[in-house]
């Protein structure tokens, strides 16, 4: 596939990122608020919301693999054409993989599958800042291009916070499921809210400093 046409796929998966970021915090806040509406109607919501949310999980592992490819193809990465290949490989598992994980979610091994994906994250995560930080004084890779590899980092430790947040709603989301709403439970859930979507700032914040260094290439 031509270069040219993996930058726009790159463009445009931005995009489709952004679009699905925007949907999912839309309705996560009418279901944080809509504490007179029946709960199954809610808990049918929540479970949109969570379908809704695998098109980010595929935004962020299509944009990583893409970039690698890209790197690859256009001579920032060591590697060329291999590496490019290996790179379009490992996406296409790691797809299958989020895939997986967000079918087998409610079942018995739910939990551990959830647990593995936050691993691969977490790998991630110790292998782009350290390595980009290093690529940066070291001169391994152009500036701005190891840059970009650290506030990726900064998406990925962003992302596990989200997750983290969306943990805590879920604890309290099946106290009301199970006991009823209240108004501290509703405060709580509202406070979830709040705190998770600081945290999708931030990373958006990371996400527009990427777009930036790959316009301008400060110092290429």
């Amino acid at each position: 596939m031509p270069v040219d046409v993996l930058l726009v796929i790159h463009i445009a998966v931005l995009g489709y990122w952004l679009g699905a970021e925007f949907v999912i915090n839309s309705e996560f806040r009418f279901v944080c608020r809509a504490a007179s509406m029946p709960f199954e109607e809610r808990k049918r919501l929540m479970e949109h919301v969570m379908d809704v949310d695998q098109h980010v999980r595929y935004a962020l592992v299509l944009q990583a693999g893409l970039g690698t490819v890209l790197a690859a193809l256009l001579g920032y990465f060591p590697g060329g054409p291999t590496l490019a290949w290996a790179a379009g490989f490992a996406t296409l598992l790691w797809l299958a993989f989020v895939e997986i994980v967000h079918r087998l979610r409610h079942g018995g091994g739910g939990r551990q599958l959830a647990l593995l994906d936050r691993l691969i994250r977490y790998l991630l995560l110790a292998a782009l800042v350290p390595g980009g930080l290093a690529a940066i004084f070291v001169g391994f890779a152009q500036g701005w291009l190891a840059w970009k590899l650290v506030l990726f980092g900064g998406v990925i430790a962003c992302g596990i916070g989200i997750r983290y947040y969306i943990i805590q709603f879920f604890a309290i989301w099946r106290q009301i499921e199970a006991q009823g709403s209240n108004s501290s439970r509703e405060r709580a859930i509202r406070r979830n809210y709040t705190a998770g979507t600081s945290m999708l700032g931030l990373l958006w914040l990371c996400i527009a400093a990427i777009t930036i260094l790959s316009i301008i290439k400060p110092g290429a």
